[in-house]
């Protein structure tokens, strides 16, 4: 009778989680505001706790945090981190020289992230720590309702806030070189942008996307928690909605239509955008037109070394790739 009793109860929460797994395409199809919300992330926050406007707390003493606001209700937070050679000048200084420094010698990248935390999430600080003592300029910021930036989380308006900060870059970067570095879904912001300063004649000095995908349907299908990925009808119930909620991040259609140079680094082991879409996109790429003046690169980085999706700033090749690729000599650095 107790063995009765508890088959009963194992049946019954077996019925219920195979009804939830049936109840939720038909949610998501009926609400494809919840599919944006899976996209983007914004509402996770790790690391929790940290106060962004504090970025010498994480380790960075030679970084400014910065308040821009590209359209009204929108207010943007970044991070202005200078090269590790002038960590001491650095001390104490006010927002206006970390601007006037971005007419120094020293190139700039603007870094856009991917989904979930902040500006200030750890594997982000440890490459900016990186770019940083390479002698590169590093800005980044949040997009519209991640971190402490104020705004409805969107792709145009990712795309807006990401054009608002690189003109604000070149207004006072001068002649110096401006790079665009893209991570995960930061990819798609990047060429989204990259593809708009082109299409009005103001490309940048590069283009680097790290961890890359194709567009933001092969990357959902692919994606390893994509448990539903054989439902029958599994492209109507949860790609549809996405493509429906205007959110397409098509690199590989951007790539098409961008020209300046173009650097991928892809590590094998990645779990969240599978290696192989990052290579299909490179494919297209050295394919394209757009590209016949420009150099295209693909950086692969193998399994054995444990990258995996965030990890690449460990590499100590990374140093060597960029100066290969932006054929800039390493400065001296001082400590």
């Amino acid at each position: 009778c107790r063995r009765k009793g508890m088959w009963f109860q194992l049946r019954k929460i077996l019925l219920c989680i195979l009804g939830l797994y049936v109840a939720i395409p038909f949610l998501i199809r009926l609400c494809p505001g919840i599919q944006a919300k899976l996209i983007f992330l914004n509402f996770v926050r790790v690391p929790y706790f940290i106060d962004l406007k504090k970025p010498q707390d994480q380790g960075l003493n030679h970084t400014c945090n910065y308040y821009l606001q590209p359209e009204e209700d929108v207010t943007l937070g970044v991070w202005h981190t200078v090269p590790a050679v002038w960590w001491k000048t650095a001390q104490g200084k006010d927002q206006m020289w970390y601007e006037d420094a971005l007419a120094s010698s020293y190139p700039v990248i603007l870094y856009l992230h991917g989904n979930a935390g902040t500006r200030g999430g750890d594997h982000r600080v440890e490459l900016y720590k990186v770019l940083s003592s390479l002698g590169y300029h590093v800005v980044t910021f949040d997009y519209r309702g991640w971190g402490d930036s104020i705004g409805t989380p969107s792709e145009p308006g990712m795309t807006y806030d990401a054009l608002h900060v690189f003109d604000w870059i070149k207004a006072r970067s001068g002649d110096n070189p401006v790079y665009i570095w893209g991570h995960s879904l930061g990819t798609g912001v990047a060429t989204n942008l990259v593809r708009r300063l082109c299409e009005r004649e103001t490309p940048p000095d590069a283009l680097i996307l790290e961890s890359p995908f194709t567009n933001i349907r092969e990357e959902a299908k692919s994606h390893p928690f994509s448990v539903y990925r054989f439902f029958p009808g599994f492209d109507w119930f949860f790609l549809d909605p996405i493509t429906n909620s205007g959110i397409k991040f098509a690199n590989d259609e951007n790539v098409k239509h961008i020209s300046c140079s173009l650097l991928i680094l892809h590590a094998e082991d990645d779990p969240v955008v599978p290696f192989h879409l990052g290579r299909k996109l490179y494919n297209i790429a050295a394919l394209s037109r757009s590209f016949r003046d420009f150099k295209v690169q693909f950086m692969p980085f193998h399994s054995d070394l444990g990258y995996r999706h965030k990890y690449i700033y460990k590499s100590p090749e990374l140093p060597r790739i960029l100066r290969e690729f932006l054929g800039k000599s390493e400065p001296e650095l001082q400590h």
